[in-house]
C-alpha cells in the first residue's frame, strides 16, 4: 500500500539546516498495524505528516498504491488524502461551532454524494461508537475521551484505507486510553491499515510491528507479539 524510498524532510533557519528525517525506506502492507516508536525529537510526527500529505516539504519517493505521491501536485494530494486517508489527532482537532454529527460528517462533505446517504453513514458511525445521544452536543460539552471518540469516528467514517494516529490516547486516562486501542484492533481485523505514533510500549502491543526512530534515522523495523495474538 505505501512505499516510502529514501524520504528526508529537514528545516533551514538562516544558515542552519536540521534534518528530521533521514534516508527513510518504508514499506506498509494492506492490513498492517504498524507502531512508530523512538524519543521525542526523533521524527516520528514527521515521518506521520508525510504519510499524511500534510507536509510538502520532504524529497524522495513515495508510492500510495500505484500513485506516485511525489509526482502529485498540492491539490492532488489533498484530494488522495481526503478520498483515502483518515487521520486521529493528539488534540482531537475537532471544530467547535460544529456540533459531533456535523463534525463526523464534514469528510464526507467533500465527496460527491446525497445528502440522504451522508447523513445513513453519520447515523451508522454514531451507533458503532455509541455516541448517538452525543450527536447533537457541541465538542466543549464532551470529555476528554468522547472528544477522542468523536475524532476517530470522523476519521474513519469515509471507510480510508490508512489511518493515521498521532498519540491518540496521549491525554486520556488507562481505561479510556484502553477503549481507544481496542477499537483500533476492531478497525484493524476489519481491514483497516493503521499507523500509530505513541510513546506508549503498552498501546505498540496491539499493533504488528515497531518502526523505531532516532535523529530522524530508522534504526529498528520488526514484526512483533500483538496483544491480539496473545490473548489467542
Amino acid at each position: 500500500m505505501i512505499d516510502l524510498k529514501n524520504v528526508e524532510r529537514s528545516y533551514k533557519t538562516g544558515h542552519t539546516e536540521t534534518w528530521v528525517l533521514r534516508r527513510v525506506g518504508l514499506t506498509i502492507r494492506e492490513g498492517e498495524f504498524v507502531t512508530i516508536m523512538g524519543p521525542s525529537g526523533a521524527g516520528k510526527s514527521s515521518l506521520l505528516n508525510v504519510l499524511a500529505l500534510l507536509d510538502d516539504g520532504w524529497t524522495g519517493e513515495f508510492w500510495f498504491g500505484e500513485t506516485p505521491v511525489h509526482r502529485l501536485n498540492r491539490k492532488q494530494r489533498a484530494e488522495l488524502a481526503r478520498q483515502r486517508i483518515g487521520m486521529v489527532f493528539q488534540s482531537y482537532h475537532l471544530l467547535d461551532d460544529l456540533t459531533v454529527a456535523e463534525n463526523i460528517d464534514l469528510p464526507l462533505s467533500y465527496k460527491n454524494m446525497p445528502t440522504k446517504d451522508r447523513a445513513g453513514m453519520v447515523a451508522e458511525i454514531l451507533d458503532r461508537f455509541q455516541i448517538v445521544a452525543k450527536k447533537d452536543l457541541y465538542p466543549n460539552q464532551l470529555s476528554g475521551g468522547q472528544q477522542q471518540l468523536v475524532g476517530i469516528a470522523r476519521a474513519v467514517v469515509h471507510a480510508p484505507q490508512l489511518l493515521l494516529a498521532d498519540e491518540p490516547t496521549g491525554n486520556l486516562h488507562s481505561t479510556q486510553a484502553r477503549e481507544i486501542m481496542e477499537l483500533f484492533r476492531e478497525l484493524n481485523k476489519q481491514g483497516t491499515t493503521i499507523v500509530q505514533v505513541t510513546h506508549s510500549d503498552e498501546n505498540a502491543r496491539y499493533g504488528s510491528r515497531i518502526l523505531e526512530l532516532r535523529d530522524g534515522w530508522p534504526t529498528r523495523d520488526e514484526q512483533v507479539l500483538s496483544a491480539a495474538t496473545e490473548a489467542q
